[in-house]
């Protein structure tokens, strides 16, 4: 299931017997802009002044089409496996839907960046260093994505806050993540891979490493599927959709990013 478009390369799921459905998910809650918080179908149920972010209206929204494919055999789809994915802002809201639906069995965010891949620390002392990144004050006031007093509370206050993307990321295990990244400044070159190296750190504790990849290649356009990604997204496809291959899907690369663990990562994953 993809948010609003399928960007990566549709060929892997079609050639592999994989349906895919589009999720608008605006229509559920409106990314607009900040006037836009409490619209759409979600808001319209609840009420305007629900405190839900829009990220988190689209994951009840993928939630309810899980709970009717559940009751739809004749769809011939298989509920039981699940993927959702999405680029950029669709990609934060994917990571959102895999982290908090344990139906969903393989999650794919793409390029996703601040609220998505990235980690807010992170980024922040990127952004104070003198990168050009997102960071959680700007991501907050950018899109009602978050709950509003999100960025109020910790946008000057990114070291107070209780968790960081790499445990968002990690809600997802023991399932399936696949990280797709590109090589952009403003998503967090160093932010994203620090995220996803931490992350990778939860599966490696929980025995289970070749069912979380992060991969970042710079080079194209945001948004734009490099054909040299082709090769990990069609081993999980196969591996975690399909069933039954066998190929090493066990992989973080970056096109020249840094993760200083030692500055970032305080602690060991113990073995479960």
């Amino acid at each position: 299931m993809a948010l609003r478009s399928v960007t990566l390369d549709a060929s892997v799921f079609s050639q592999n017997g994989v349906a895919t459905a589009i999720f608008n998910n605006n229509d559920m809650g409106a990314q607009g802009g900040g006037g836009t918080r409490g619209t759409g179908i979600f808001y319209d149920l609840y009420g305007e002044d629900h405190p839900a972010s829009s990220m988190i209206a689209w994951a009840w929204g993928i939630s309810r089409i899980i709970d009717a494919l559940e009751k739809t055999p004749a769809a011939n789809i298989d509920p039981k496996r699940i993927a959702v994915t999405g680029c950029s802002r669709d990609g934060k809201g994917a990571l959102t839907a895999g982290a908090f639906d344990e139906r969903i069995v393989l999650t794919i965010p793409q390029e996703s960046g601040a609220g998505g891949s990235a980690s807010w620390r992170v980024a922040q002392a990127g952004k104070d260093a003198g990168e050009n990144v997102q960071t959680l004050s700007h991501a907050a006031g950018e899109q009602p994505w978050f709950r509003e007093s999100f960025g109020a509370n910790f946008g000057s206050k990114v070291t107070t806050l209780p968790f960081d993307h790499h445990m968002v990321m990690g809600l997802v295990a023991p399932r399936a993540l696949l990280v797709v990244d590109n090589r952009i400044d403003w998503l967090g070159i160093d932010s994203t891979f620090t995220a996803g190296s931490i992350a990778h750190a939860i599966w490696e504790g929980l025995g289970v490493p070749d069912r979380m990849a992060y991969s970042q290649l710079g080079g194209h356009e945001h948004c734009q599927f490099p054909a040299q990604q082709r090769a990990i997204l069609e081993a999980y496809v196969k591996k975690f959709l399909v069933g039954g291959d066998t190929d090493d899907t066990n992989l973080l690369e970056s096109d020249g990013a840094k993760a200083d663990l030692g500055r970032w990562m305080t602690w060991t994953p113990p073995n479960l």
